[in-house]
């Protein structure tokens, strides 16, 4: 079980927020982010962070660093390790299941991830076997659009993607080729670009806010 930077409510909780970092990040950096999404005081969400592996990545030099997968060049497709993005897929299921075992519904959980975490909770979440709340994805591209097997369960799983109109490390296209691959599949993705780098802004963060109260029916 991958190591997580956690979140309680401050009552009883029926909701879970699992969100994942990006590239040379770390569980802790949204943690901040939590008291700024609007949420009213007794939403009952958990939020759990998970800290990526150290591993490494091929296109800084084959530096170690906190990743997801390993990126192996920086095409405008970027050529990835698939196995590792899998391995990092099947870590989250494993965090899906231990909130499940808690006794969080499925339908009360939302996966979100930044950059290379976002790539992960694409295919984590399109793949699960039983129906989420819900999939937010930042800054982030969909890495693995050819090889993910769709779940019947999550065939109308509301998806928003969030992206900076001048980001330099993911840009933008790569988040509206993401938007059309989904449509085509038949998903129905909402689009949101915001005037920012690679980064998130407190615009973002409000929509974030807004968009886990609409999918957990919250106050």
């Amino acid at each position: 079980m991958l190591n997580c930077e956690i979140v309680e409510p401050k009552g009883a909780v029926d909701a879970a927020v699992i969100w994942l970092h990006g590239l040379g990040a770390s569980g802790h950096d949204f943690v901040p982010v939590v008291p700024h999404l609007g949420l009213p005081d007794n939403h009952g969400i958990r939020f759990v962070f998970p800290h990526a592996p150290e591993i490494p990545i091929t296109i800084n030099g084959g530096m170690v660093m906190p990743g997801w997968y390993d990126i192996l060049a920086m095409s405008i497709e970027r050529e990835i390790d698939l196995v590792q993005i899998e391995s990092s897929a099947a870590a989250v299921r494993d965090l899906i299941q231990r909130e499940l075992d808690a006794g969080i519904p499925s339908e009360r959980i939302v996966l979100a991830g930044f950059s290379q975490g976002g790539a992960v909770v694409y295919h984590a979440a399109l793949s699960y076997p039983k129906p989420l709340a819900g999939l937010l994805t930042m800054s982030t591209y969909f890495a693995t659009a050819k090889e993910v097997k769709l779940n019947e369960a999550n065939k109308d799983l509301p998806i928003h993607i969030f992206h900076g109109s001048q980001d330099p490390m993911v840009q933008e296209s790569m988040g509206h080729t993401a938007n059309q691959i989904l449509q085509s599949m038949g998903f129905k993705p909402k689009y949101r670009s915001y005037s920012m780098q690679h980064e998130v802004c407190a615009e973002e963060i409000s929509d974030i806010g807004n968009s886990l109260r609409g999918w957990l029916r919250l106050g």
